[in-house]
């Protein structure tokens, strides 16, 4: 059974990475994968928090963005607060599990977001997500450090175990990498039009962009239809202006 990546976002102690990496073995979860770590990787701090989880943070990879870091999965999570100006769907950690291994059965894989430890996650990180996870905790003391929310999420994949029949599918989803493709080819082709004509406006429109093309689950034949439509779209105002 594929575990989900767990991603952690800018994370900035090395305490909270290993403690972090002790909870995904907790639950055999031995995909660990860091955003732009503030004080580098390997980082010698994280080794005694993770009590004994070695093998997860020896095989830990870095990545210089969110979307390198997501780019295999085909189901694409973030934890954190329900967004308000994002229309996103939004699941429990018991729902996103399931979600998690019905996907996993059917031989996709999945990605779970979390954010720094002080400021969580950006518009720009959930724009491109498909789905938030939020725990339904005390309102009065909602606050869950790294490794709590590591530990949270793992306990109930490892719990869901494997489902007796996967949900069908009418297609694949196609991973995110090949989506996040499909978006920047997008932005290329619309800033060449000037279409982002209001400077202020620009870093909005394209959070925009980005959740438009990641609420359908586009199958990789229909990414590949959608940016041939957008080259030959580029391609003939060249041949215009020629």
């Amino acid at each position: 059974m594929t575990a989900p990546a767990i991603i952690l976002v800018r994370p900035q102690l090395g305490m909270n990475i290993g403690m972090a990496a002790r909870a995904m073995g907790n639950f055999a979860l031995d995909q660990l994968r860091l955003v732009s770590p503030r004080d580098g990787w390997p980082n010698p701090e994280a080794g005694p928090p993770a009590a004994g989880a070695d093998h997860v943070l020896e095989a830990t990879t870095v990545h210089e963005s969110v979307a390198e870091a997501l780019a295999d999965c085909a189901l694409t999570f973030a934890t954190t607060v329900r967004p308000r100006d994002m229309p996103k769907p939004v699941v429990t950690p018991r729902e996103a599990a399931a979600m998690i291994r019905a996907a996993a059965a059917r031989g996709q894989k999945a990605g779970i977001l979390f954010g720094p430890e002080r400021s969580g996650l950006t518009a720009d990180d959930l724009a491109p997500i498909s789905t938030i996870v939020t725990c339904p905790i005390n309102p009065g003391h909602g606050s869950l450090n790294l490794a709590q929310a590591v530990l949270l999420l793992g306990y109930e994949w490892f719990q869901a175990g494997d489902p007796e029949t996967p949900q069908p599918l009418q297609h694949e989803p196609a991973p995110h990498g090949e989506v996040a493709g499909l978006i920047a080819h997008l932005d290329s082709a619309l800033e060449e039009a000037g279409y982002y004509h209001v400077p202020d406006r620009t870093p909005a429109t394209r959070r925009t962009l980005a959740q438009l093309l990641t609420r359908p689950q586009f199958s990789a034949e229909e990414v590949r239809t959608l940016r041939g439509m957008i080259r030959a779209l580029a391609e003939g105002r060249r041949k215009k202006r020629a």
